[in-house]
C-alpha cells in the first residue's frame, strides 16, 4: 500500500529545497533592480513556508518509501513544483492567466520549450532567468538533485532515481549507492554547464544570455530571452556553440560519468545508441542540406549547411532553438526534423522523445521476427551493444510504444475536437509529448502557444508531462491495481 501522508512529507521537503533555487532569479532581479524584485521574494517566501508546513504537518508519517511510492511522489512533485513556479510569473506579468503561467512553469520544467508569452525582450531578466533557469533544474530531473544532495530525506533512493529517470533499462547501477550516482551525474552535468555558459560568452553574448542560454541548451529545453531567439544575434559563433553543446545533452551523462572515471573516451564510441544518435543525425543534415539546396531556398550550399545543421540538431535533440521561420521551409524538411525529434536522443541524457535505444530495440525486434518467418526455430536473440536483450525489456518497450501511439491519437483527437486544424493538433501534441516545443501551423517557430484556447494549453500541459516522465510512470497512477495492497 502506498501512504500518501508519506508521500506529501517528501513533497513538503522538495518544496522547501525549490524556494531556494529561486533565489537565482531574485538575485539577478536584485541586481539589476528591474520590476519582478517583489514577485520573486513574495513567491519565495510563500513556497518555503507552504513546503515547511506540508513537512511539518506530515512529518509523523514519514518512512521509508516503497517502490509504489517513488512513482507517487515523482509525479506529484512534476504537478505540485510547476505550480509554484508559475507563482512569480504570475505577479511579475500583467494579465497572465494561471492556465499560461502553469503551462509556461511546466514547460521549463520538462524541458519542452513550448512558450505562450510574446514580449520577450520585454520581460523583466529575473523572469528571463526563471523560466530558462527552471530548464536547468528540470534537465536531469529535480528528483534526482533531491537524491544527489538530500540523502538525509531517508527515502528510497533507487525507486525515486527508477521513476525519474529515462529510457528502457534502469536497473544498472554506475555506483553502489544510488545517491553516488545521481551526484556523479549532477557533476558531469554542472562541469559541462559551466563550459557552456564560458563558450556563449567568448561567442558574443552578454553574460545574463549567457547564463539563461546555457541553462536552456543544457536541459535542452530551448527557452531564449529573445522573441526571435538565435535569429537575434544571426551569428555563426553563437550557433556553433549551440550546436556543440546540444549535440553533447543529446548522449548519456552516465556515459559521460563512466567516460571520466575510466579516464577514456571510447566508451562514447563503442556505444551502439551513440552512434546510432549522431550518424541519424548527420545523415538528416546531408539530406536536408541537399534538399534546400536544390529546391532553392538558399542561394547556396554552404548557407543551407549553416542553417540546416543548426535547426536539424535543435530539434532532433528536442531543443527547439530557431535562426529562422523554417516552417517556410518545403513541407519534408521540417517533418523530418520533427520525426527526428521524436526519437533521437540518447536515453540518460536531457532530451524528450522515446529514445534511440528504443528505436534500436524495435528496428532489431522486427528484423528478429521477420527471420522467424523463414526459419521458425532458430535461435536469434535481440542483441544491444553485444549483450542479449532480455525478453523483459523488449516486452517493456514493444508495451512503451503501445501505449505512445494511443496517447498520440487520444490527444490529437481532443484538439482536434476543441477546433485546431489537423497541422497545428498533430504537430502539437508531437511537440509536447516529446518535449520538442514548436510545432507546425499555428504553434510554429514563428508563432506560440499563446493563441490557443484554455482547453487546448491544459491539453499540451498534460501531453508535456506525459513524455517527461515517459508515459507510463504518469499512467500507471491511473490503474486500479497500483492502489490495492
Amino acid at each position: 500500500m502506498t501512504s500518501p501522508l508519506a508521500v506529501v512529507a517528501l513533497v513538503g521537503r522538495m518544496v522547501v529545497l525549490f524556494s531556494l533555487l529561486m533565489l537565482v532569479p531574485l538575485a539577478f532581479g536584485l541586481t539589476g533592480h528591474d520590476a519582478a524584485e517583489h514577485a520573486f521574494l513574495v513567491s519565495t517566501g510563500v513556497t518555503f513556508l507552504s513546503g515547511a508546513l506540508m513537512s511539518l504537518a506530515t512529518r509523523r508519517f514519514r518512512r521509508e518509501l516503497q517502490p509504489r511510492d517513488g512513482f507517487v511522489l515523482v509525479g506529484l512533485t512534476w504537478l505540485v513544483l510547476p505550480a509554484f513556479g508559475a507563482l512569480p510569473l504570475l505577479l511579475a506579468i500583467p494579465g497572465l492567466s494561471v492556465t499560461d503561467a502553469y503551462f509556461e512553469a511546466m514547460s521549463g520544467f520538462t524541458a519542452t520549450g513550448a512558450t505562450a508569452l510574446s514580449g520577450l525582450d520585454a520581460l523583466p531578466l529575473s523572469v528571463n532567468v526563471w523560466r530558462c533557469f527552471m530548464m536547468l533544474i528540470g534537465g536531469l530531473g529535480i528528483i534526482v538533485l533531491a537524491v544527489a544532495i538530500l540523502p538525509l530525506l531517508g527515502v528510497g533512493g533507487a525507486q525515486l532515481f527508477k521513476a525519474e529517470t529515462a529510457g528502457p533499462m534502469k536497473d544498472a547501477k554506475l555506483t553502489p549507492r544510488i545517491a553516488e550516482t545521481a551526484r556523479g551525474l549532477w557533476t558531469v552535468y554542472f562541469v559541462v554547464s559551466v563550459l557552456c555558459f564560458f563558450s556563449y560568452r567568448a561567442a558574443g553574448m552578454s553574460w545574463p544570455d549567457a547564463f539563461m542560454h546555457m541553462c536552456s541548451t543544457m536541459g535542452l529545453g530551448g527557452f531564449s530571452s529573445h522573441d526571435l531567439s538565435f535569429g537575434y544575434w544571426n551569428s555563426p559563433a553563437i550557433e556553433a556553440v549551440a550546436v556543440v553543446f546540444m549535440m553533447l545533452s543529446g548522449v548519456s551523462f552516465a556515459l559521460y560519468f563512466v567516460a571520466w572515471k575510466q579516464r577514456s573516451l571510447s566508451v562514447l564510441w563503442n556505444n551502439v545508441e551513440v552512434r546510432a544518435f549522431y550518424l541519424v543525425v548527420i545523415a538528416t543534415v546531408a539530406l536536408i542540406s541537399i534538399y534546400l539546396t536544390v529546391h532553392g531556398v538558399y542561394p547556396d550550399f554552404q548557407e543551407s549547411l549553416r542553417h540546416t545543421v543548426f535547426h536539424v540538431v535543435s530539434i532532433a535533440t528536442t531543443t527547439g532553438y530557431a535562426s529562422y521561420d523554417y516552417a517556410k521551409w518545403p513541407l519534408f524538411a521540417p517533418l523530418l526534423m520533427i520525426l527526428l525529434g521524436c526519437f533521437a536522443t540518447c536515453a540518460g541524457s536531457t532530451g524528450g522523445g522515446i529514445k534511440m535505444v528504443r528505436m534500436l530495440l524495435l528496428l532489431k525486434q522486427s528484423y528478429r521476427e521477420l527471420v522467424r518467418i523463414v526459419h521458425p526455430n532458430v535461435v536469434n536473440p535481440v542483441v544491444i551493444g553485444g549483450a542479449a536483450v532480455s525478453p523483459r525489456v523488449i516486452q517493456s518497450v514493444i508495451a512503451y510504444m503501445m501505449v505512445y501511439g494511443a496517447s498520440l491519437v487520444a490527444l490529437t483527437m481532443l484538439l482536434l475536437f476543441s477546433g485546431l486544424d489537423v497541422v497545428t493538433a498533430f504537430t502539437a501534441v508531437i511537440a509536447c509529448v516529446n518535449n520538442i516545443g514548436p510545432g507546425l501551423g499555428d504553434v510554429g517557430p514563428s508563432v506560440n502557444y499563446g493563441g490557443l484556447s484554455d482547453f487546448q494549453i491544459w491539453v499540451c500541459t498534460f501531453g508535456m508531462l506525459l513524455g517527461r516522465l515517459e508515459l507510463l510512470a504518469v499512467l500507471v497512477l491511473f490503474t486500479p491495481q497500483f492502489w490495492r495492497g
